[in-house]
């Protein structure tokens, strides 16, 4: 619903009567509450059946300016709040889109950015594991090690550098 005047009007938990606006749906004047939350309910399972609710052209555009803030290392990049007020929409909305859209969380999308960029400066010779933590984000050397190995498969310091200043084979899974 776009514009509610009275929501649900309940009494003894019988929900008796809505009125409400929404030029999407056809609704525009009061209608028994029944038949708007069937007709509310019909549309959330058509939308699960059919999977996932599609995404339009202004979901698009805030997934867009948000998976564009995270490399560039916007400082409201963080977290979901921040991002979401960045691009304009509600954290939901942007959670939901982004996974529809990236086919991958926020969150997980953020983490496999800072574990590439970790990737890259233990291969560029880096040895101080919680000064890198702390310089791409984590909360410690011990987060660190947990989001590398739950993306790679090895820990930062498995990956450090040999005497030859490779990573060890099979470091970089296929998709990097």
């Amino acid at each position: 619903m776009r514009d509610a005047t009275d929501v649900v009007h309940c009494e003894d938990f019988t929900v008796s009567a809505v009125t409400c606006r929404d030029d999407h749906a056809g609704w525009s004047a009061a209608e028994p509450a029944g038949e708007v939350l069937v007709d509310l309910l019909a549309r959330a399972v058509a939308q699960v059946a059919v999977g996932a609710t599609p995404t339009g052209p202004a979901d698009r555009a805030a997934v867009d300016a948000a998976r564009a803030a995270v490399p560039a290392e916007h400082p409201d990049s963080a977290g979901l709040v921040p991002p979401a007020r960045l691009v304009g929409v509600s954290p939901h909305r942007l959670s939901r889109a982004f996974s529809r859209e990236v086919g991958m969380s926020l969150t997980r999308f953020r983490d496999r950015v800072r574990v590439g960029r970790a990737l890259d400066r233990l291969e560029a010779g880096e040895r101080d594991l919680a000064g890198l933590a702390a310089d791409l984000g984590f909360a410690d050397q011990a987060h660190l090690t947990r989001t590398v190995r739950a993306h790679v498969g090895w820990t930062p310091a498995a990956l450090a550098p040999s005497t030859t200043g490779a990573l060890p084979p099979g470091a970089r899974r296929a998709g990097w």
